[in-house]
């Protein structure tokens, strides 16, 4: 039965904005949760009859006065127990789940529904917290390396699901770095799953074809922002290959985004351009403006790399006039970074690639003002860019100030590629070293290299 009470209140949002809303009041009240689009949509079709703990204040927070009844929840008491046997319920084994998330990774990212034990042995994350007696502690991978087939259901989906979201979100805040290494062994036995096991319903097969697909991307993506491009090629070639034998264009289309960016990234924005319009084609079948404007903006990114001035322009008008058609339903899950920061990040990078510092500090600024804070590693990311353009158009303690900036974010993100970028921030500023404003910085980038 859908939520209707709960979708009124959504109202005109779609679920993507209503989901970030949802983020933003978690942070308010010092919850963490892993809301994107995905998630209202379970919720409004009823497939969660009541929120877990966190979830709960979350949205008692959000509208005062309403109970989980006024927002078309069922009461806990009538749920509670049942998640063993599907993920319908969003209601946690232990109602401590959300804390502490980063202090075990991915470990808890399978852990947030009541398929506990189910969820963590199916991907590799060793034995779970107590669950009930009905859901079997026998890991799953033990049966696909002796070659057995298995029959899917929700709890194997949702796990590999669940995945993709909380990398994407522990990514968001802390950057790559930290993350590559655990995420391995999830992908490894995702991709087992889907070649070993079967399912009587094609819905159930096209979710684990396509939740496969991104964790492929998501782990590519963990090796691409830390400077590990051979394994992020691979991983996006896999994702590839899964997208074209699911048939599913959306998942194609994201696999060459990621393809296009890491082109430009390794310099060979040839083929950047050829991916971004690869991407682009997929694209046509999803129909999502959104999509096609970050294709049209990697596009632009490959041109710039070309050093093709006119081809970068044409492509960012393009992209800009995709953007402003706003969002659609059809808006992948994943696209929840891309806003006007983003459009305002790329075009910035496009800028520094021909050369042109000013304009491209210009747009870089305008990104690292509109990020919002939720997504730290873009916050960095963003400033890395400004800093660098800002040396490089003879702004040098403009430059070392906002460089001071990345540090202070540095603390808590790891992201080789902001590292990198601010290393060679600190080259172009060397010989405004003894400047008083450009010497602190230099000396604190210094000081943090030794101790990485």
């Amino acid at each position: 039965m859908q939520n209707n009470d709960f979708r009124r209140l959504r109202g005109s949002r779609s679920p993507a904005e209503f989901a970030a809303a949802v983020r933003r009041a978690a942070r308010e009240i010092g919850e963490q949760v892993a809301c994107d689009a995905r998630y209202i949509g379970r919720v409004e079709a009823g497939e969660i009859r009541c929120p877990n703990y966190a979830y709960e204040r979350v949205f008692l927070s959000m509208f005062p006065g309403l109970t989980l009844a006024d927002l078309g929840f069922s009461a806990r008491e009538t749920v509670r127990g049942r998640g063993a046997r599907g993920r319908g319920d969003d209601a946690p084994a232990d109602p401590t789940i959300h804390s502490n998330e980063e202090s075990d990774v991915l470990r808890r990212a399978f852990m947030t529904s009541g398929t506990v034990t189910m969820a963590a042995a199916s991907l590799g994350l060793g034995s779970a917290p107590s669950a009930p007696a009905s859901v079997s502690s026998t890991p799953i991978t033990s049966g696909i390396v002796s070659g057995t087939h298995r029959r899917v259901g929700e709890a194997e989906v949702g796990a590999v699901e669940d995945a993709v979201r909380h990398i994407r979100l522990l990514d968001d805040r802390h950057g790559a770095d930290g993350l590559y290494k655990r995420a391995a062994q999830p992908l490894r036995t995702a991709y087992a799953l889907l070649d070993a096991s079967t399912t009587s319903r094609q819905s159930m097969a096209d979710r684990l074809h396509t939740g496969a697909g991104e964790l492929a991307l998501s782990v590519g993506w963990l090796a691409h922002d830390s400077g590990r491009f051979d394994d992020a090629r691979s991983h996006y070639a896999e994702a590839l290959a899964t997208a074209r034998v699911a048939g599913d264009p959306a998942l194609e289309a994201h696999a060459f985004s990621n393809s296009a960016f890491l082109a430009r990234d390794t310099g060979r924005p040839r083929e950047a351009v050829r991916a971004a319009q690869a991407g682009q084609r997929a694209a046509q079948h999803v129909a999502s403006p959104r999509l096609l404007s970050l294709l049209t903006l990697r596009e632009a990114g490959g041109w710039a790399g070309l050093g093709d001035r006119t081809g970068c322009e044409q492509a960012l008008a393009r992209a800009k006039s995709l953007f402003e058609r706003g969002r659609a339903e059809a808006d992948p899950e994943w696209m929840s970074f891309f806003g006007e920061a983003e459009l305002e990040g790329l075009e910035a990078q496009c800028w520094s690639a021909l050369g042109d510092w000013s304009r491209a500090a210009r747009h870089a600024r305008r990104a690292a003002a509109l990020q919002d804070p939720h997504f730290t590693r873009n916050l960095a990311l963003y400033s890395a860019e400004l800093a660098d353009d800002l040396a490089r158009a003879g702004a040098p303690d403009e430059a070392a100030a906002v460089g001071q900036g990345v540090l202070d974010l540095l603390e808590e993100v790891q992201s080789s590629r902001v590292q990198t970028m601010l290393t060679a921030t600190s080259r172009v500023l060397l010989p405004h070293g003894r400047s008083p404003s450009v010497a602190p910085f230099l000396n604190r980038h210094t000081e943090a290299v030794r101790g990485a």
